[in-house]
């Protein structure tokens, strides 16, 4: 992690929800490790958004009133943070703008993007569709979607870190920031390679894949997984490292084998045993059914 990003804020999406208040307090956990501060932010749709035919629109007192209601969510999960992390800074933030698009920006200046699991309010609908793989194809940085934990708490802090790996430039960042994350909890990881699936960026291994010496496949897989995990090793070695090579859909495998783990970590997009890791089923699968914390890694991070 280069020393600028390293200096820059943890952005959470803030609506009123219970989600919400639950990604505050993981988020606030991150933020005090990391020594960074932490910026709450909410979005409070304006009149352009609710313009009408013919140019009209909910009267002035309407968008004051939402204004009024995004202070109070600010402050009531300022509030929880400060309760857990005294001496933490936190930053409150209410725009007036489109919630998506505020949340996109915001990254631009964060080091991690941190969203619920379910949305009320000014981020409602926030993780429903194509709107939470918009996100997480297109935030400026990691962003972590919190799920596995239903009440108004932050997720439990045992289990694994569990790391999706594939051949590609992103499939290293994600690597390096599940390294990161497993150290910094004091942790094991799990690498997990899958090569069941066809990879679009390498038609010649189609044939072996479905024709070839399934040993000699799988030996050549692990070897794949060995030389990406190679030099992590030695760069965190309080960092215990399960290696799992499987012949499944990655979707699949890693939400079974996160089912105990406390973060997930995964390219947005790869090559190899995760192929279109958010195109289809396969992001719904993992945005939706996520048993834990789920971290999503952009091309574009240079962590």
């Amino acid at each position: 992690m280069s020393d600028i990003i390293a200096r820059q804020p943890i952005v959470v999406g803030i609506d009123g929800s219970g989600s919400a208040r639950q990604a505050a307090l993981w988020a606030a956990d991150v933020a005090a490790h990391r020594r960074v501060p932490l910026r709450l932010v909410h979005a409070a749709v304006g009149a352009a958004a609710l313009t009408y035919g013919g140019g009209s629109h909910p009267p002035q007192v309407f968008f004051d009133a939402l204004k009024t209601e995004g202070r109070r969510q600010l402050t009531e999960a300022q509030l929880a943070v400060r309760q857990a992390h005294p001496t933490l800074v936190v930053e409150v933030d209410l725009l007036v703008a489109d919630p998506v698009r505020t949340l996109i920006e915001a990254s631009g200046t964060a080091q991690l993007l941190v969203l619920g699991s379910r949305g009320l309010g000014g981020f409602s609908g926030i993780l429903v569709g194509s709107t939470a793989v918009s996100l997480a194809a297109h935030g400026r940085c990691p962003v972590a979607v919190i799920r596995g934990h239903h009440k108004e708490e932050a997720p439990p802090s045992s289990g694994s870190v569990v790391v999706g790996v594939d051949g590609s430039a992103v499939g290293e960042s994600a690597i390096m920031l599940a390294f990161e994350e497993a150290s910094a909890r004091g942790t094991d990881l799990l690498a997990v390679h899958t090569w069941a699936e066809f990879d679009s960026d390498n038609a010649l291994s189609l044939a072996d894949r479905f024709f070839g010496d399934i040993e000699a496949i799988e030996t050549r897989e692990k070897e794949l997984l060995a030389e990406r995990l190679a030099g992590w090793q030695e760069k965190y070695p309080e960092v215990s490292v399960r290696r799992l090579v499987t012949r499944d859909r990655p979707a699949r495998c890693l939400v079974d084998l996160a089912a105990d783990a406390q973060l997930m970590v995964v390219g947005s997009r790869g090559r190899g045993g995760f192929a279109g890791m958010l195109q289809g089923s396969t992001s719904q699968a993992l945005i939706y059914h996520a048993p834990c914390p789920l971290i999503v890694v952009r091309p574009t991070a240079t962590h």
